[in-house]
């Protein structure tokens, strides 16, 4: 994996371009299925405030858990919502490591989170395992 210089504030318009060009590269090929009504459903059920500091907040920002730029995904699993503060704060950092750095409850935020996620995905998990039931036959 070649390691990539970050680009500065300073840098020409060219640059930026790249740069913005091979993030949308990568954004591309990641699975991007989070639906504006799964947004919506998790926006809800973080109250309306960021996962992260739990700050109020009108303009949240999609905050992916494990960044793009290291694997991470636009999914259900991997997204929350977060204020600008924090989405900009964390960068592509590991959430874990960056929550201790900035003195945030990991475990709260871990548990919330396992919590939330599994209230949203009930009707899947049934109807996964109905198909799996579906799958495996007449007993």
């Amino acid at each position: 994996m070649v390691r990539r210089r970050k680009v500065s504030s300073g840098a020409s318009p060219a640059t930026r371009a790249r740069y913005a060009k091979r993030r949308a590269r990568r954004v591309a090929l990641a699975d991007n299925d989070l639906t504006a009504a799964e947004w919506a459903g998790l926006v809800d059920a973080w109250g309306g405030a960021c996962a992260y500091c739990a700050a109020p907040s009108t303009a949240l920002q999609r905050d992916c858990v494990l960044p793009i730029s290291r694997g991470g995904r636009n999914t259900l699993q991997n997204v929350v919502p977060a204020c600008a503060s924090c989405n900009a704060s964390k960068h592509n950092d590991e959430v874990t490591g960056w929550l201790r750095r900035k003195k945030l409850d990991e475990r709260a935020f871990l548990v919330r989170q396992t919590t939330i996620l599994r209230a949203l995905r009930p009707a899947d998990d049934a109807a996964a395992a109905a198909d799996a039931a579906d799958a495996a036959g007449p007993a």
